[in-house]
């Protein structure tokens, strides 16, 4: 039976340790178990030490309250509820907590100082708030002066309306003075820049702050919000979407900032705010007066906001209420034809955005009723098209088809099952309208992904497309048709011996494809689709070799990928994939061979070009070409083609740009160093880990500080200590720690960055890792995070072998081990003088262990050895003597008269 003490203690050495949320909940526990009021007391204060490193200072205020009802005299709880209320913005009830502990500790300078500092932060506050109120009412005045003229200074007075309002005293004011009324005003003036000053400073007022956003939502209305974001003119629009953004963040998360003010005690429910404004984005998409660019800005939003950021939470009640409100609506957008009749406007990049919500959305579905549900609402929209509506209700039925592939290829291929589909596909294929062409052969080239239905086609429609391919006069079609033969050549993937076409075809088919990539007379978006046929023949190696001699063919590449065509992204990620190999390929079991041959099944060849010297040749060729600020500008490029599954190519890519250490200065220089951290952080688990991974090759072997100027580099420790997790392989693991010592070398700052990661856990269970060259550099980390205040202190925690594995480690027989530890062991007795104390109750064998380094024939060890000596000598007599009666004086003797060794 644990007792309420017993939890008290191992809550106390886990805060020590930096573990505050193993400390809380066993205060929270020991709180359960504990009825005396004097104890209860202590428990609640410490628990809102906890809160306070948590970042948690509501729950934070609430303790230190409970403790200050026990005891009024309480100086820790009272202290700890300032600290609280300052960071909840509630500064004169802070600034009383404070005197009371000055008056009760009179001579207590961290209180005094802090009074200090709170003192002249609230006269700075309420400087700010007395201008502010002159300032709010004078550049409302000029802007909605329709006398005033001078439109510098109008645009000067909406400047300074949104730099007002980002601050949290200006956002505030303004929202007092009937401001909102005041923006409604200039929304209502249908002039651009007006408009624009407008929503950027309802952005302010907005951001973090979820109560002043429901105000504004009420006064606003969510379909004035919905028009604004469907008008015509561009940045309008573009402005409106990232108000809706914040909008929607700040409802979902509630407060973010610092300052909460009296909205504690306010509770509020924001689902139906944000399922309003849902409502009117998803009859927006529908809408025939709404905007091309403000569709594709509502979708954006969609793709945002709706399916869950992580699997670990578990309601998915949103998605599942916009599948059945408004995934028809969706696929309204998925289905339009530029050129029929009832089509609505969009943009080039329309369909691949309906495309990444409808797949969001399917992803987010957790069982096989919901997916099922899902696909019959897919079906009976296609059915309602197909069914009854001549040819233009083909046509949106096959381009809908063509969507539901790009997004949840699962649900385009049960679409493609129904009566009649392939069939009008590959009749439409020979129409001689190029729109109802064009329809019908990409339809087919999504659907090509499937090996059964790529065999129906290659039976059905090669033909037909090597006749578009030779006879069409459209440039668009005949690509097009090309696209749809290099999928169906590129069937076996990489397997070198499952040729579809004869042999020379691929070859063909590549040089078109070049050549349509480097003939900019045609427009990029038909140029994509050369990329797109490039993507799938570069699973051929000697298309490959070919791809990587064309400079010309690189770069037209590389710049498509730097254009606006949001759709291009992928193709390219997935052509640079294959030229560097950087795909899973697994070694097959021999034995399992041997097997696969008795039984006269298919056994995978690997092409001859595909070697370890080939791939090597072709990175050094991509690198060349400027493959690094291509990647880096995909990276930077916020469209919704940039999806998880287009981040791990990228990643993947980066990992093999980066496996030789001779070209990772070249791809630093050029940005991937920087390009890698968005990477390590967002994206498929596989993805983020391969960034990480590169992030961490960078790192061994550059001066991080170099690699990762400024703030970036604190960026970089979050990835790292991802690769510690027990699921990474060994080498990921190992190249994690190999990374994180060297960044625990730099700074004190690092240092804290680490162990606030909670990364020195994973550090130390890697110390008894029997693979040695993790072994050792896990020990390698810990010397250079020995140099922290709390890891030293860690050192000396009760019941803790940490101190008796260091010096056991000195006395290894693996030298570098033997290093990594006696260089610890000198950092701590230097550092933290009662350690020196500790050494010779931790292990019967210290002082031949010491013994044994003094003399080594490593100097390196030698010098570790005395001066771990030299600091136990001068910590405390009693160790000295134990020292001194030893041999140790007749070893130091001798060195000291050693002249090679200074």
């Amino acid at each position: 039976q644990v007792t309420s003490g017993q939890l008290r203690e191992r809550g106390n050495a886990l805060f020590q340790a930096g573990d505050h949320a193993a400390a809380l909940a066993a205060y929270t526990e020991a709180l359960s178990l504990c009825d005396a009021e004097p104890e209860r007391a202590v428990l609640h204060r410490n628990r809102a030490a906890c809160y306070l490193k948590l970042e948690d200072y509501a729950k934070a205020e609430a303790d230190a309250s409970k403790a200050i009802e026990a005891s009024g005299r309480d100086v820790k709880a009272l202290f700890r509820r300032s600290q609280a209320l300052q960071k909840l913005g509630r500064l004169d009830q802070a600034v009383s907590d404070l005197q009371r502990c000055v008056s009760l500790e009179p001579k207590n300078k961290a209180f005094q100082e802090a009074l200090r500092a709170l003192g002249s932060s609230m006269h700075e506050k309420m400087k700010t708030m007395s201008c502010t109120d002159s300032k709010v009412e004078q550049m409302f005045q000029i802007l909605l002066d329709p006398q005033e003229k001078d439109a510098d200074k109008k645009q000067k007075a909406a400047q300074n309306l949104i730099v007002l309002a980002r601050e949290e005293a200006g956002a505030e004011k303004i929202f007092q003075s009937d401001g909102v009324h005041l923006l409604m005003q200039l929304l209502d003036t249908a002039q651009p820049d007006l408009m624009l000053a407008a929503l950027r400073t309802l952005v302010g007022l907005c951001s973090g702050h979820r109560s002043r956003t429901a105000a504004i939502l009420a006064k606003l209305g969510a379909p004035c919000l919905a028009a604004v974001l469907g008008v015509e003119h561009e940045q309008v629009s573009l402005a409106a979407c990232n108000l809706l953004h914040v909008m929607f963040e700040s409802l979902k998360e509630g407060l973010q900032k610092d300052f909460r003010g009296k909205e504690d005690a306010v509770v509020l429910d924001s689902s139906k705010d944000l399922r309003l404004l849902i409502k009117h984005l998803l009859e927006l998409l529908a809408l025939e007066g709404a905007s091309a660019h403000g569709r594709d800005n509502a979708l954006n939003l969609l793709i945002k906001v709706v399916p869950r950021k992580s699997p670990k939470e578990t309601d998915n009640s949103l998605s599942l209420w916009v599948i059945d409100q408004g995934l028809k609506k969706i696929l309204e957008v998925g289905s339009s034809v530029c050129g029929t009749p009832g089509s609505l406007p969009v943009t080039t990049n329309s369909r691949m955005n309906a495309s990444v919500l409808l797949s969001k959305l399917y992803d987010d579905l957790k069982c096989d009723a919901e997916r099922e549900n899902f696909h019959h609402l897919c079906e009976d929209y296609v059915r309602s098209w197909f069914e009854g509506h001549e040819l233009a209700g083909k046509l949106r039925a096959i381009q809908t088809a063509s969507c539901l592939l790009q997004g949840p290829a699962e649900a385009g291929n049960r679409v493609l099952e129904l009566a009649g589909i392939m069939e009008s596909v590959l009749s439409l294929c020979a129409s001689v309208s190029e729109g109802h062409q064009l329809v019908a052969v990409e339809a087919l080239i999504h659907a090509a992904d499937k090996a059964k239905r790529a065999s129906f086609i290659t039976t059905n429609g090669v033909n037909l497309l090597k006749e578009i391919y030779k006879h069409s006069e459209r440039d668009s079609i005949r690509i097009r048709a090309l696209v749809g033969l290099c999928k169906l050549g590129s069937a076996g993937g990489t397997d070198f011996s499952m040729k579809q076409f004869a042999e020379g075809s691929t070859m063909k088919l590549a040089k078109q494809c070049r050549k349509w990539l480097c003939n900019e007379a045609i427009d990029t978006g038909t140029r994509r689709w050369a990329v797109e046929g490039l993507a799938y023949l570069t699973f051929d190696a000697d298309v490959k070799e070919e791809f990587v001699e064309d400079k010309a063919a690189m770069q037209a590449m590389f710049q498509l990928a730097k254009s606006e065509d949001s759709s291009v992204l992928y193709a390219v990620a997935s052509t640079l994939v294959n030229c560097t190999n950087s795909y899973d390929h697994e070694e097959p079991d021999p034995q399992m061979v041997e097997l696969a041959k008795y039984a006269k099944q298919h056994i995978p060849e690997q092409h001859p070009k595909d070697k370890p010297d080939f791939v090597k040749r072709r990175v050094r060729k991509l690198l060349a070409a400027g493959v690094v600020s291509a990647l880096s500008c995909m990276v930077k490029s916020e469209n919704l083609a940039l999806t998880n599954s287009c981040r791990e190519l990228i990643s993947r890519v980066f990992l093999a740009l980066v496996a030789e250490a001779e070209d990772r200065g070249g791809v630093v220089a050029q940005g991937g160093g920087k390009a890698l951290i968005p990477l390590s952080l967002e994206g498929t688990e596989v993805g983020q880990t391969k960034a990480a991974q590169a992030l961490a090759k960078i790192t061994i072997t550059s001066n991080p500080e170099m690699a990762f100027p400024g703030e970036r580099i604190y960026e970089v420790v979050r990835p790292l200590v991802s690769l510690l997790h027990l699921q990474r392989t060994g080498l990921e693991n190992f190249e994690g720690l190999m990374a994180l010592t060297n960044l625990a070398g730099i700074s004190e700052r690092l240092r804290q960055k680490i162990l606030k990661e909670k990364a020195v856990p994973m550090i130390e269970g890697y110390m008894f890792e029997e693979h040695e060259l993790i072994r050792l550099a896990a020990t390698e980390c810990m010397c250079n995070m020995a140099m922290s205040k709390e890891v030293q202190e860690l050192f000396l925690a009760e019941g803790s072998d940490r101190l008796k594995l260091m010096v056991l480690y000195s006395g290894e027989e693996d030298e570098r081990l033997r290093r990594a530890a006696s260089g610890t062991l000198a950092m701590l007795t230097s550092l933290h003088p009662p350690i020196c104390k500790r050494i010779p109750q931790v292990t019967v064998h210290w002082l031949e262990i010491l013994q044994a380094l003094l003399l080594s024939p490593s100097t390196e060890l030698q010098q570790r050895g005395a001066v771990v000596v030299m600091n136990m000598v001068a910590a405390d007599r009693e160790v000295a003597e134990q020292l001194m009666a030893s041999e140790m004086l007749e070893i130091l003797l001798v060195l000291a008269k050693d002249q090679d060794k200074p």
